[in-house]
């Protein structure tokens, strides 16, 4: 039976590790060695990856591809995309070509603007809060100088601090609400800084505020925190074409197919469990970029599925339409990324990824990786209206399988060409395989 440990952090990661294999893993030898096989020889970058996180035993592995000819605005891109999906990389791919075929993909930003809140308790006249708040808002600004000065410089900073009454929801119950925008980094710290202080400053100045009873200065913070939902920080990416262009199955002209497609979208609309399914599809290619240039997928998978939910039912994000004779299909994401801070300046891996994309800014990121969940949408759908899901998807997850099962690389083409011309499951790949072997 496994025993608590007293002090884990102290110990060396050796240590950790013979701890773990001890309670959990039987001793397992063969267990040690995986754990161990994946460290960095390079001793100077395991260390670098030690720290990003707390208690770290080795590094976790994900592949990261390559989708190229994403034409975007008129200029070509190669997207890093970091996912362990099969098929998601080759569907992106397949999507650019298809698009830059047919004048690419075009995006832009319809906002920047980042959200963080001050949460408090107050127990007294809403008029005089009012009042004080409105005396007080000066403060706020001259407290956070010191954080602000270069973000201001870089053409950002703090845009708005409003009072909000939230006590119809929750009694004595109120906000600071503050909207930032912060350029180029994601701004998590700039945003969290500026708010703890704003919370010194509101907590400090009501208690000797003479208009106040000894009840009212007694103000009482509840926690500082900005918002993962971004819905003023959006990103508009869609692609068109006339009808008669969308198709390249013989069997199925342009017009039925944009037909079948834009049922498809309409069907994510109206039915959230179509939609929950519809949007995965999407934030497959979101998230592959997100995680490839360092960005907080947690993050922005909260804050899109909260804007899908924005009219109180959960719907697709993207949306398709035919008009005058020409196939629009287009999405709106609420995405808040940064290019500096974090893992960007850390991460090799990270940095390498934004070289690919020639150093985009936070904008231009926005905009790309927009695109990136629009494409895998769109490949997604598109398959599901001809041929269906199943058939390029386990044509990748054959692979997979084969290595699950140890294959050498003459049984791999043995079997590849079996099953171009034999439906693919896990059970019918086994007994194949065993087969050949046998």
């Amino acid at each position: 039976m496994a025993k608590p440990v007293i002090g884990f952090s102290r110990l060396s990661k050796n240590e950790k590790i013979s701890w773990l294999a001890e309670n959990y893993l039987q001793n397992d030898a063969g267990a040690v060695k995986v754990l161990k096989q994946y460290w960095n020889e390079d001793e100077k970058l395991q260390k670098l990856h030690d720290e990003f996180i707390e208690n770290t035993v080795t590094n976790f592995y994900l592949p990261l591809g390559l989708a190229p000819n994403f034409l975007i605005n008129g200029s070509y891109h190669t997207l890093p995309m970091v996912i362990e999906e099969s098929s998601v990389v080759a569907a992106a791919s397949k999507a650019a070509k298809f698009w830059s075929e047919r004048g690419g993909f075009k995006a832009e930003i319809l906002g920047t603007q980042k959200i963080g809140q001050v949460h408090f308790l107050f127990t007294g006249n809403i008029e005089k809060l009012k009042a004080f708040f409105s005396r007080i808002k000066p403060l706020f600004h001259e407290a956070v100088q010191h954080i602000t000065q270069n973000m201001e410089k870089r053409g950002g900073g703090i845009l708005n601090i409003e009072l909000k009454d939230k006590t119809s929801e929750m009694e004595h119950y109120y906000q600071l609400f503050v909207t930032f925008d912060t350029r180029d980094s994601m701004g998590a710290n700039f945003i969290n800084s500026c708010l703890e202080k704003f919370a010194e400053v509101l907590a400090e100045e009501a208690s000797k505020e003479d208009t106040f009873s000894a009840e009212e200065k007694n103000l009482k913070i509840i926690m500082s925190i900005l918002s993962n939902y971004v819905p003023e920080c959006l990103v508009r990416a869609e692609v068109s074409c006339k009808v008669e262009e969308l198709t390249e199955n013989t069997e199925m002209t342009g017009e039925e197919f944009a037909e079948k497609f834009i049922q498809a979208v309409k069907i994510a609309e109206i039915e959230p469990y179509r939609a929950v399914t519809h949007n995965k599809g999407l934030m497959n290619g979101v998230d592959a970029v997100v995680l490839a240039t360092g960005n907080d997928f947690r993050a922005v998978e909260a804050g899109v599925h909260a804007y899908a939910s924005r009219t109180g039912k959960y719907r697709s994000l993207s949306h398709a339409e035919i008009v005058d004779g020409t196939f629009k299909f287009w999405t709106e994401l609420p995405l808040a990324l940064g290019t500096v801070g974090g893992l960007t300046g850390l991460h090799p891996l990270v940095k390498l990824a934004l070289d690919i994309l020639q150093k985009p800014s936070a904008q231009e990121l926005m905009k790309i990786t927009a695109v990136a969940g629009l494409a895998q949408n769109f490949a997604a759908l598109r398959s599901l209206v001809t041929t269906g899901i199943q058939q390029g998807h386990m044509k990748m997850h054959l692979m997979n399988i084969l290595n699950q099962y140890k294959a050498t690389d003459e049984e791999k083409k043995i079997m590849i060409e079996f099953f171009t011309h034999h439906t693919i499951t896990h059970s019918s790949v086994v007994e194949q395989l065993e087969k050949l072997r046998s």
